[in-house]
């Protein structure tokens, strides 16, 4: 769990805290401690793999089922084959470009190691995809600063579940030993702080908020001077969910953006787009736009149990570059997963739910 943090928190637990018993500097007061949920039940259930499996049933029938029926009635490899799996690829929102290069290497292996059984161009098409999520698996890229709590900035348009995210999140947070403080800075939408609030008694945080209508980059500025003497480990920030497309409001997140590195130098530490699976390449475009306007330096998509089109996985790290984090596969707390790209990949295409071979494909350059 959390993987992508270890090295960012330290990986111990720590000892809780004396209580604050006056928060007179925050206009509206904390959350009260409220009971966790247990994480047992996910364990005593099946493998998170045969879990993930499952929800991800969707996507895994409109793409890895629709390849095997292609291929189990096909006995050589031509340009037919090649030109069904362009369209099946695509509608599993791959995207034109991702498809037309993830054939092209492949059509570029089966020319080089002069293969002709479809079931080899399966397992080419498998490593592939592997490749293409493992290129962007940069776990310990960023590291806990060496003084302060680590700030996480949460960005995401309407509806795509960027509060829930959050409250999952923290939960994640605390799980590990962590102190958490949440930041109501979506003031725009009148149940977006009682939402927060909501989620801070559900997992034990402590929510720090302000009026609706407050300017966002002022409920920032109150909430870290709050936490400065407090001693809190990460302070997640959740931001309005706006319309990528509205210039101004582009522009209010690089304010918040500068008001975060003034108070505490270098944050965020973590910039946090939440993209809802299910919009498909809508989906492409709002992170190509928040990425311009703030330098995403992680995504969490969302809903991938609801949707056929869990390709975008796919299109969005070779668009972006930027890695997945998390995914969401489900409404209970613990359906808010680390992103493994083998584990994602393994559950599409294997059907015993286990994990595959680690030795890479017919014709892979892997090692």
């Amino acid at each position: 769990m959390l993987s992508w943090f270890k090295k960012k928190l330290g990986g111990g637990d720590k000892p809780e805290a004396a209580p604050e018993n006056e928060v007179a500097a925050v206009p509206v007061p904390v959350s009260a401690p409220a009971s966790v949920p247990a994480e047992g039940a996910a364990a005593a259930g099946p493998s998170f793999l045969g879990r993930l499996r499952e929800r991800l049933g969707r996507t895994r029938e409109s793409l890895v089922q629709r390849m095997d029926e292609l291929f189990l009635g096909k006995k050589v490899i031509d340009a037919a084959l090649f030109d069904e799996l362009e369209e099946i690829l695509i509608t599993a929102d791959l995207g034109a470009a991702t498809t037309a290069e993830l054939l092209d290497q492949a059509r570029a292996r089966v020319k080089r190691d002069a293969l002709s059984d479809p079931q080899a161009l399966r397992e080419i098409l498998h490593q592939l995809m592997l490749d293409y999520l493992a290129r962007v698996d940069r776990p310990a890229e960023l590291v806990m600063p060496p003084s302060g709590p680590f700030v996480i900035m949460v960005l995401g348009v309407n509806g795509v579940g960027k509060t829930t995210t959050i409250g999952k999140l923290a939960w994640k947070f605390k799980q590990s030993g962590q102190k958490v403080l949440l930041v109501a800075a979506d003031t725009f939408r009148a149940a977006a702080i009682e939402q927060l609030q909501i989620w801070g008694k559900r997992v034990d945080a402590e929510v720090v908020a302000q009026q609706q209508g407050a300017d966002p980059s002022s409920v920032i500025y109150d909430a870290f001077d709050y936490a400065r003497p407090r001693d809190f480990d990460v302070i997640i920030v959740d931001t309005a969910g706006r319309l990528h497309t509205k210039v101004n409001l582009m522009e209010e997140l690089r304010k918040i953006k500068r008001v975060m590195n003034k108070k505490i130098p270098g944050a965020p530490h973590e910039v946090l787009l939440v993209v809802d699976a299910t919009t498909g390449q809508n989906g492409i475009s709002q992170a190509r736009l928040f990425h311009e306007a703030v330098e995403v330096s992680g995504l969490a998509l969302t809903k991938l149990d609801g949707t056929a089109r869990g390709g975008i996985v796919l299109n969005i790290c070779r668009e972006f570059k930027i890695p997945i984090r998390f995914i969401g596969i489900g409404e209970q707390m613990e359906d808010l997963r680390d992103f493994e790209p083998r584990e994602f990949v393994s559950a599409l295409f294997n059907r015993t739910g286990k994990a595959p071979d680690s030795a890479p494909a017919a014709g892979s350059d892997a090692p």
